[in-house]
This record gives C-alpha cells, structure tokens and sequence, in this order.
C-alpha cells in the first residue's frame, strides 16, 4: 500500500478528519504506518482518543479499499493528496486542507487565481443575471470561477464560466459520483471538459447538513476572494465567506434591493466591510498582481504610439468607438450596436489590456 492509497483509506474512517491525521503523521511519518499502528501506539499521539483509535486499528472491517480504489479507476476520477503539485496551494494553506481530494476533469497552475462566486439556492431573476455576469467576465480575463454546483447562484457561475469558455471549479459537497442536483447532470459534465469537479468525500457519500459546511470550506480555501452575489441571512454562502475572512480571503458582496431577504446577508456583509461589487472590476482591482505589468500591452503613454495589440471583433469595435470623448457605457452601446453584456465584457477586457480606462462615473475613455 502507497502512501495515497493509505490516505484514501484514512479519508474514509469515521472520526478521522485532516487535523487528526497531521497529528498522526507528525507522529508516525507515513500514512502507511498509520494503518499498521497498535491501538496502544496511536493513543499515544496528542489529540487520539479511544474511539479513534479503535476506528483506525479496526479499518479493515469497516472500509473497502480495494472497492473505492476499483471506483475510482472505473469512474476515470483521480486523487490528488497535500504532496502533489497538482493541489491548490491555497488549499493546502489553510489550517485544515482536506486529506484527499477526488477530481473530475483536471485542476491546473492557472487556477492558483480563483475567486469563488456563491449565493442562495432561491435566488431572483436579478442575481441569476448578475452571478453569470461576473462569473462571464472573471473568466472571459483568465479568473478561474469556483462554486458549490448548487441550485441558484453556484448554477449560474458555473454556466457564466462556461459562456466565456473559461475555466470553472465546482466543489460537491457530496460522493463525485454522486449528481446533487440530479438536474446539473449535463452542468457536471461540461464543468469536467474544460475544468473540475472535485469533493473530499468518498463514493456513494450523500449530501447532509455537516457535509456542506465542510464543502464550503474548501471553496474559502481553494480562492483568493469569495463574491456573495445573493444571499437570506441564514445562507450558506455567509459560512463561506465567514472562512474566507478567517483564512485572511477578501469578501465582497453586490448589493440588492433593500426590500429584498434575499439580499439581506449580502447587505449585512458589507456593513460589516466587505467590499461592495458592482462589477468584475471591482474584484480584479483587488487582484492587480494577477496581471503583472510584465504580462501587459505597453500603454500609449509609455510608448507615445497606439498599441498592436490582437483584439476580439467585439473588442475592436469598442475601442474604435472610444476616440477622443469620454463616453458612458450607455454611449458605448448605442454607437457599437451591440448588446450591453458584449459591451461590458468587452470594456472590462479592454482594461486589463489597459488600452483604455475608466474614470469616475463610469465613463471610459482611450489611454493616451
């Protein structure tokens, strides 16, 4: 037995979770000797009691490894542990990062600069619109987008990433084989074609009250900043952003109508310092350090030419309507004739390029 197919054992046992196996293998060295350890020699580690002990002495007869390894290979999943390259290194930052992780799809270095996006399963038709909004834009600049694949807002930042054919992660907090919601059986696959779908939890696990705050855990974890879109004061998308806060993550909330309950925990999220999002911008200027100056077009006046940079047809279109006047987004889109999201996504893109930029009123105008 290797050392990840013992932590995969471990994963399984009841009353063995990460904190405990840190200490355990601050004690034993190997997730192998874990496994083989005495009753005795395990009650000897700080934080092992009796019923653990007896749990990890006895985990032949409780697990099937041999099983969950077969569904593994059988459902074309892979695991990923806290030594592989492949895990989110904000993940393995936090004070309890999973043992294992189960991953669809594949999770890749770009991905180090993921915001989460998550709100209410009972959403309005408003935050539907702005969840794929922003999960559109944060993805169409390179933001990979990761939330719960839950009914409502997880839904609608998933499928806004997907829009943008960018890079989208939804962590379940159930078994990976198992659909929850049954209808985002089609989301699941296409998430797994161009991102992952990943879950600490073995096969067959079902989805109960202490699995999703568990699952919250690592969406807090796994980004630079959570995004509540829309959210009742009892939400769970206000224990993910409480973690966000306790792992040092940024927290912005968009703002609702003040009749709404939905937007109350948005609201009292802001009271309370989140940033307040209107738009995309507002999460990637926290996040300048994700387009190093390195990586961008020399600005006209660092050149004192006009850059030769490759734009979109949309983009270019924006660009040529923004001479010399500084025009509003409105002016934008009556000139363009194009759609008011194509317009935003274009401008916000046009941004990062810094080829043009946004004065206060959003009005927006070309670098010079």
């Amino acid at each position: 037995m290797d050392s990840k197919e013992a932590l995969v054992a471990l994963n399984m046992i009841d009353h063995v979770g990460p904190v405990r196996v840190r200490q355990l293998l601050e004690h034993f060295g190997e997730a192998p000797a874990i496994l083989g350890a005495s009753r005795q020699r395990l009650l000897q580690v700080r934080g092992i009691g009796e019923e653990t002990a007896e749990a990890i002495v006895h985990w032949e007869k409780s697990i099937d490894l041999k099983g969950e390894l077969q569904r593994i290979n059988d459902f074309e999943c892979h695991i990923l542990i806290q030594g592989d390259e492949a895990y989110p290194e904000l993940l393995r930052q936090i004070y309890d990062p999973p043992i294992v992780l189960y991953v669809k799809g594949k999770l890749t270095p770009k991905d180090k600069n993921a915001v989460a996006l998550v709100g209410s399963r009972m959403t309005t038709h408003y935050g539907v619109e702005v969840a794929r909004k922003l999960a559109y834009q944060l993805a169409y600049v390179g933001v990979t987008v990761v939330s719960g694949g839950a009914r409502g807002i997880d839904t609608a930042a998933h499928q806004g990433a997907l829009s943008a054919k960018g890079r989208t992660v939804a962590v379940l907090g159930t078994g990976i084989n198992i659909v929850f919601p049954s209808e985002n059986a089609d989301l699941f696959e296409r998430i797994t074609a161009s991102g992952a779908v990943v879950t600490q939890f073995p096969f067959n696990r079902a989805a109960d009250k202490q699995t999703f705050p568990i699952r919250n855990r690592i969406v807090a974890g796994m980004t630079l900043g959570t995004v509540v879109v829309e959210a009742n004061l009892t939400s769970g998308a206000l224990i993910t952003s409480g973690m966000a806060v306790d792992y040092g993550r940024q927290v912005f909330a968009v703002p609702g109508r003040i009749d709404s309950p939905r937007s109350k925990g948005c609201h009292e999220l802001i009271k309370k310092g989140a940033k307040l999002c209107e738009g995309a911008e507002d999460i990637l200027s926290e996040f300048e350090y994700l387009f190093p100056s390195t990586n961008r077009a020399p600005t006209p006046d660092q050149t004192g030419v006009l850059p030769a940079l490759a734009l979109s047809e949309n983009e270019q279109k924006v660009f040529d309507v923004l001479a010399a006047d500084e025009l509003s987004i409105d002016d934008v889109i009556r000139r363009c004739g194009m759609s008011s999201s194509a317009v935003s996504v274009a401008l916000l893109s046009l941004e990062m390029k810094r080829v043009i930029k946004q004065l206060p009123g959003k009005l927006f105008v070309r670098n010079r």
